[in-house]
């Protein structure tokens, strides 16, 4: 065991002030990039978590947020020409102004919502796979509704209540949960209600579509395949490929990125600071150890090392402390119906940033080793 890490394993308290700083450094611009990622992985839940092996959008969509919706409604049958694919439907959507039924004497709630069509049918490749068996069957019965819990407070209903949408009488028939949107509540129906509420979409023209392989392993194969085959009527993408797509898109917002780097130069700030001046705290309460060591004839630069060493580890133990902290706000986040979401290449960055850090707060701490002078140790 080396003489930094044995120090710093001996006298944490003196180095857990820089621990934490590190740990709160990471955890605030994590915490934005698992809020804003979960927000996005909100609107492609019904994607993400869906049996399609294969998206289709248009021939220029760049993620399913910009160019993903609107095809011909006769790619359908193009699609279905590729004898690797066993189920094809389109993505039906809309939107509509939803109002509660909250009984006499009660405030009304009015809020636009949107809306998303699911096919009922076991194993449907519209339907996602964490919908329970009761949530199906309820969404059978026409004009039944599933909301998200985190929306329930907001449109003014609970289960079982009768509200309207687009003035025709809906039912909230089923609860989801991890399904919110903080952008505008989510409302999602079967097939057939929403042909029945009038919301269907031209004929002429049809949403993504959502593809199911025979065997999911050759997704990429089929893709390729349909895309040989588009003449620039369409783009396939495995979806996989789709994701991170949605995922670098939403990174691109201008107000995501925005507060995303004023989060980064305050946790840096923050960060350097407060190590750095821990750092040095430690570094002068322990100063006669290391006079003796250049008493002991260990020249000035192997103690620089040593000081650059502990910072290390310094910044090792507090990237430990930033992944317990960021578990515990992910577990509260997600039993709050709230999922966060932590792209790895994210990840690894600020983990790269926290080290940064902490090796620059052991540079600028190397100043205080000027005081260790052997002769003090006479005095």
């Amino acid at each position: 065991m080396s003489l930094a890490l044995a120090t710093l394993i001996y006298e944490w308290r003196r180095y857990m002030a820089a621990m934490i700083a590190l740990s709160f450094a990471g955890l605030l611009v994590l915490f934005f990039v698992g809020m804003f990622m979960g927000v996005g992985k909100a609107f492609t839940a019904n994607i993400d978590r869906s049996p399609a092996d294969v998206m289709v959008l248009g021939p220029k969509a760049e993620d399913l947020f910009n160019g993903g919706a609107g095809l011909p409604a006769r790619i359908k049958p193009q699609v279905y020409m590729n004898p690797n694919v066993v189920a094809v439907a389109d993505l039906m959507g809309g939107g509509g102004m939803f109002q509660n039924d909250p009984g006499p004497g009660l405030k009304k709630k009015r809020a636009f919502v949107q809306v998303f069509a699911v096919d009922v049918q076991p194993g449907s490749v519209t339907l996602p796979v964490d919908y329970p068996e009761d949530v199906r069957v309820a969404l059978m019965e026409p004009y039944a509704v599933a909301v998200d819990r985190s929306a329930l407070a907001g449109l003014g209903v609970k289960l079982g209540d009768k509200a309207s949408l687009n003035g025709k009488t809906i039912k909230i028939g089923a609860v989801l949960t991890t399904y919110p949107n903080v952008a505008q509540s989510t409302v999602v129906m079967s097939r057939d209600s929403m042909r029945l509420l009038g919301m269907s979409p031209p004929a002429d023209r049809t949403g993504p579509l959502m593809v199911k392989v025979r065997n999911p392993a050759e997704a990429e194969i089929v893709r390729d395949e349909l895309n040989a085959g588009a003449n620039g009527a369409y783009r396939a993408w495995t979806r996989q490929e789709l994701a991170k797509a949605n995922e670098s898109s939403m990174l691109k917002e201008g107000f995501i990125a925005v507060i995303l780097g004023a989060s980064l130069v305050m946790g840096s700030l923050i960060g350097l600071v407060i190590t750095w001046q821990t750092l040095r705290g430690a570094i002068l309460a322990n100063i006669k150890e290391f006079a003796s060591l250049r008493a002991l004839g260990v020249s000035m630069g192997s103690l620089r090392r040593l000081v650059v060493e502990l910072s290390f580890w310094v910044g090792i133990a507090g990237l430990g402390v930033t992944f317990l902290l960021v578990s515990g706000v992910a577990a509260l986040s997600g039993a709050a119906g709230l999922p966060m979401s932590f792209p790895l290449p994210i990840v690894i960055l600020v983990s790269i940033f926290l080290m940064i850090i902490a090796l620059l707060s052991g540079v600028l701490s190397m100043g205080i080793l000027k005081k260790s002078q052997p002769a003090d140790l006479l005095r």
